[in-house]
């Protein structure tokens, strides 16, 4: 956090400058503006004045363009598995994921398959595990895990309650489901509106 100070006319003016992708500019411990990550303010007090505006978005330009390098979403996640059969019957069977036939899978030195979740994916990798399956919190919540967003977690519920999939609820009390695949890799199932 970078601070600068200065007096115009009867009042002092404070200006914090943050490298997060908010910043917020400060009048006599009142907030007066805030800028997002394009740059663009907006008032929430009286307006500043436009010498320390431009001096402080500046300031912010300089080091977004650092660091922006276009973050647009997760593509897909990577999970490994023994048995790639085994595995499809999980994701395509019995959630419903369908394969995405477009990614390549016989230009790779294994065996693998590509799912969608959405617009992402998920790329199966028929790969050595070297994580122990024994050991690992009962909780996926509290591992590595992927998290999809979903419309009905009781719905997902009753699925693996019919198909004796086990899995936890969310400790928080929001509605949202903890199970393993059967490499044992961590999946959160978030229900979203």
């Amino acid at each position: 956090m970078i601070s600068f100070s200065s007096s115009l006319g009867k009042s002092s003016h404070k200006i914090l400058v943050s490298k997060a992708p908010t910043l917020i500019l400060a009048c006599r411990h009142r907030s007066i503006a805030v800028e997002d990550k394009n740059h663009r303010f907006r008032s929430v007090g009286k307006a500043m004045v436009s010498a320390e505006k431009d001096l402080v978005a500046n300031e912010v330009a300089k080091d977004a363009d650092d660091t922006d390098y276009g973050v647009v979403s997760i593509h897909h996640v990577g999970l490994l598995c023994e048995n790639l059969e085994k595995s499809l019957a999980f994701y395509k069977d019995l959630l419903g994921l369908e394969i995405n036939e477009a990614r390549p899978h016989e230009k790779l030195p294994y065996r693998g398959a590509w799912l969608w979740v959405g617009s992402e994916m998920i790329h199966l990798m028929e790969l050595p595990n070297p994580d122990p399956l024994t050991g690992r919190p009962e909780h996926g919540g509290r591992d590595r895990h992927a998290c999809m967003a979903i419309r009905d977690v009781s719905k997902l519920k009753a699925i693996f309650d019919k198909a004796g999939i086990s899995y936890t609820l969310s400790r928080s009390g929001r509605p949202a489901i903890f199970t393993r695949d059967p490499d044992g890799n961590a999946l959160e199932f978030t229900q979203v509106d």
